[in-house]
Order: C-alpha cells, then structure tokens, then sequence
C-alpha cells in the first residue's frame, strides 16, 4: 500500500509539474498583462457605484443586478439562486457621556439589536473587562448600562464580548450594553456586526463604542467616579427580504457536472463600502474566470463563482445554497472562499484528507513566480464551512492581514484600504489553484 501511495504521489506530482507553462501563462496576464489592475478597476467601479450593501437593503439588490449584468458582460454562464434572508435597519442612534463630563460617544448599533424606546435610555454604567468581572460583580449591573472594556486578544477569541455581550449582561439585570469595538488599533472609530440574543433572556439594546471611549469611561471607573450616558437606538427587524446568491461559471468540457467553486460575499456592513469585506474577494472569485476565459482555457469540471448574499448575518444565503444542493455534494470536487481581506498574499490554507494535501502541495509549487509556494492546514470561511464539515475539501486565502481588523466593519473599509498590485497576485493564486485542481484527471481524495 505504501508502495502504491509513494506511486501514485509521485505520478499526481508529474501530472501537476506539467502545468507548469499553463500556470505562468495565468500569472503573467494577471500581474503584467492586459489583465493588471482590472479586479481593483472592477472593484473600484463597483462600490464606487453601489456603496455599501447590507442585507435586506435596496443597495444590495442593486448590487446583485449589477453583478449579474457584469457576469453575462464578461461572457460567463451566469444565473441567480433565490433566498430569504434577514432584514435589521440601524435607524438613527446617538450616545452622550452626562456624568462625570458632557461627551458625545462615537456608536455602531449592533446588528439584530432592538431599539431604545423613543425618548432613549438614560442610566449610570458599570465598566467591566470581562464576563468573568461581569459574574462577580452582578448586584452592581441591575438598571445600569453595561461598558465591556475587554481587552483585544485576537477577531475570534474577543468577538464573544460582541456576539454574546447584550444577553449576558441582560441576565444580571442590565438595560443595554456598550461594548469596546473589535479590533487592535482605532482612531475613534466603532466596528460594528452582528450579535446573537439568548432564547428567553430580555432582549437589550447593544451598540459598539470606540476603544478611546471604552478606556475612557474604565479610568473614570478605577477613579470612583459615576458615570451616567444616555443612549438612543431605533434599531429594528423587519420580515426576512428575498435575495439571490449570484452564480458564473465556465463550464467544464468533460465533466461538466463536477465543480470547483470559488466564492465571496455580496453583502456587507451598511457603513464604508465594503471593498474589503468583503468586495476584494468577490472581485478576485470573478477575476479568476475571466483570466481563465481570456487565455481560451477549458478545464474538465466546472469552475463556479459564488458570490453569496447575507454571510455578515451568520453565512445565511450560503447556508441555503448548501441545503440545496448537498444532494450532489459528492460532484464538487474543492470549495474556495476569499474572505479576510486581498493583500499581498502569503499562502493556500487547505482542509482535506492527506492524500489531497500532497496534491494541494504539488498545486502550490505552480506559483513560485509569485512566491506562494506555502501550503497551510485549515481552509476557514463561513460560507464554505457547511461544505468542509460535510468532507468536501476546502481553500482559502491567506493574506497579509494584520491591518484587516483596523477597517473591519467600520466607515474605514473602503477603497482607500485596497492595493491594486496585491489583488493581481490574489488573482493570480485564485485562478491557478482553481482551474489546475478543476483540470486534473482525477478529483481530489476524499
């Protein structure tokens, strides 16, 4: 058996080696061709024209028209797949420090949050750093807005103070909560999301702050002074909006019914324009089959851009795309997600059995032109994760991310972020792990 592996290994190897011409044919059109610059151009144009696009608005209907029209331009097969998906408007909102000094507060509603009543919330705050502190200090929260100043460790280990912040503090009797915005770095500004009440538990209004604010009012605290803000939300959830995941393709010549599916969100946060988050990797999902298009390239199985609708919301409209076709989940070969940002890229993150992570190592050899030869366990995105759980393998990208979570979900996530040079590398990663893996003979080992 070992013998047999070393084999088939070794001919999988030759086999990708031999897509060697075919991938710097890929790169160079992407970094130095005609090709240069278009997905930041066709990003550009994008959110210059439709602005950001949170889910249930106008603007991401208009955004899922003009996505389509771009496709069927581009002279891809292109149609929509309809969902339902949640509708939360943020409404106007405002917060002022009272006690111990007069300040206005910088503020994000959180998305499912409830309103304030009409006239507002006034009360005094209780800061804490943590749901630890938060226990401990319980009898003090009754009546008071509570401030969570927690420290920021890392996106998935500190959103829990978002996700989970209004419910926790609603069980020891808070009437909203004020939470630090995630991230390590703020000029003031407030990231917002989404959050999560608990069944049963009052539901109370949630907003983020500015870290600024939140370090503010936990130094007035350690001084002993009262603090009273006064908070305005007219938040509110409407019944959930039709959408459409929005779907491109190239159709594969001999096994038209297998797919390699590439994919990014449609959707984003109603502040900024959402060219991060997450219209770079939508950008670089369509790019990768125009490359392929424009150098009169057909792989065997079908390459199938996804651009999903409602992912800000918890991966909504991909979760509905799964129940649909899980049927067939068998034919698709590996699902791709580009969702934490299009900087300068580092290397292939990849969840799959052994077998496909030799091959996955021998695809990643094609990009040295570009030096993103490495390969990196755990391919992660939420649209895709219902897919890799259910054994499919899984890609995505890694980039050099250590400004994402600056922007992230904030008025900051524009154009301005994005770098026309690393979204052609994006590109050129994107289109050549595709189409290579979407060409072999065989599927990836399950």
């Amino acid at each position: 058996k070992y013998h047999l592996t070393v084999c088939y290994i070794s001919k999988i190897a030759a086999e990708v080696a031999g897509y060697a011409d075919v991938a710097k044919r890929i790169i160079d059109l992407a970094v130095f061709g005609a090709a240069q610059n278009r997905s930041h151009r066709r990003l550009a144009d994008f959110t210059d024209t439709i602005g950001n696009r949170v889910s249930g608005s106008h603007d991401l209907e208009m955004a899922i028209k003009y996505m389509y029209n771009a496709f069927a331009q581009d002279g891809l097969d292109v149609h929509v797949e309809p969902v339902k998906i949640p509708h939360w408007v943020r409404g106007e909102e405002s917060a002022e420090m009272i006690a111990p000094r007069a300040k206005r507060l910088a503020i994000l509603g959180l998305g499912s949050s409830v309103g304030t009543p009409p006239e507002g919330i006034e009360a005094e705050v209780l800061v804490v750093q943590s749901f630890e502190e938060l226990k401990h200090r319980a009898s003090e929260a009754i009546a008071r807005i509570v401030v969570f100043n927690q420290p920021f460790v890392s996106y998935g280990e500190t959103v829990a103070y978002r996700a989970y912040g209004a419910s926790e503090a609603a069980k020891v009797g808070a009437v909203a909560t004020l939470i630090r915005s995630i991230t390590p770095f703020s000029i003031n500004s407030p990231h917002t999301g989404w959050q999560d009440y608990q069944e049963g538990v009052k539901r109370i209004p949630s907003a983020c702050i500015t870290v600024e604010d939140a370090e503010l009012m936990w130094r007035m605290a350690q001084r002993g002074q009262r603090i009273v803000v006064r908070l305005s939300m007219g938040a509110k959830t409407l019944p959930d909006a039709d959408s459409f995941n929005t779907v491109a393709e190239i159709t594969g010549w001999q096994h038209p019914e297998q797919v390699v599916l590439l994919s990014g969100h449609l959707d984003s946060w109603d502040v900024g324009q959402g060219a991060m988050d997450d219209g770079g990797g939508a950008m670089i999902s369509w790019e990768a089959l125009s490359l392929i298009k424009d150098l009169g390239l057909r792989p065997r199985r079908t390459m199938r851009t996804v651009l999903w609708t409602a992912e800000e919301q918890g991966g909504v409209g991909a979760q509905q795309y799964y129940d649909l076709h899980k049927v067939n989940r068998s034919n698709f070969d590996l699902v791709m997600e580009s969702d934490l940002g299009t900087f300068t890229p580092v290397a292939l993150q990849f969840t799959g059995s052994v077998a496909a992570q030799k091959i996955m190592a021998e695809v990643v050899k094609l990009l040295a032109p570009i030096n993103t030869t490495t390969l990196e366990t755990h391919g992660e995105g939420t649209d895709i994760s219902p897919w890799m759980k259910a054994g499919v393998p899984g890609a995505s990208l890694h980039v050099a991310d250590s400004r994402y979570f600056w922007f992230h979900h904030s008025e900051g996530d524009t154009m301005t972020v994005q770098d026309p040079h690393d979204m052609n590398l994006c590109s050129a990663l994107w289109a050549v792990v595709a189409y290579v893996v979407a060409d072999l003979e065989d599927m990836l080992p399950r």
